[in-house]
């Protein structure tokens, strides 16, 4: 990305379930949805929404493989997505053990997610 234009952080979480992609889509989710950009097609390349690009990075505390990178960048409605995995985040006890819930243990997940936006 030659012009950052901003940078949103997020944060997500998987009660029950221990799943990363629910925290990640989450934390991707509490980055963006507050966001208005109405001056975006002033600044890009043509006024070209597509043209945007847009760099996911995601701190997971386990399971990184198991990440579906398709789920995450199907909450960004615009422009060429990136996505980047790393160690981060946290898994720490929700305090209970629910079956009913699919847990597989009593972990929570914490995702942590930067959104870096630009052409």
């Amino acid at each position: 990305m030659e012009n950052l234009i901003f940078i949103e952080t997020g944060t997500g979480l998987d009660v029950h379930g221990q799943d990363v992609n629910i925290a990640a889509e989450r934390a991707v989710l509490n980055a963006i949805h507050s966001n208005s950009m109405p001056g975006m097609r002033k600044i890009l390349p043509d006024g070209d929404l597509n043209k945007m690009i847009v760099n996911v990075k995601l701190g997971l505390p386990q399971d990184l493989e198991k990440l579906d990178q398709n789920r995450i960048k199907k909450l960004i409605p615009y422009g060429t997505v990136t996505i980047e995995v790393m160690d981060g985040g946290m898994a720490t006890t929700s305090g209970i053990f629910l079956e009913e819930q699919q847990d597989k243990n009593d972990l929570m997940y914490i995702v942590n997610a930067v959104v870096e936006v630009g052409y």
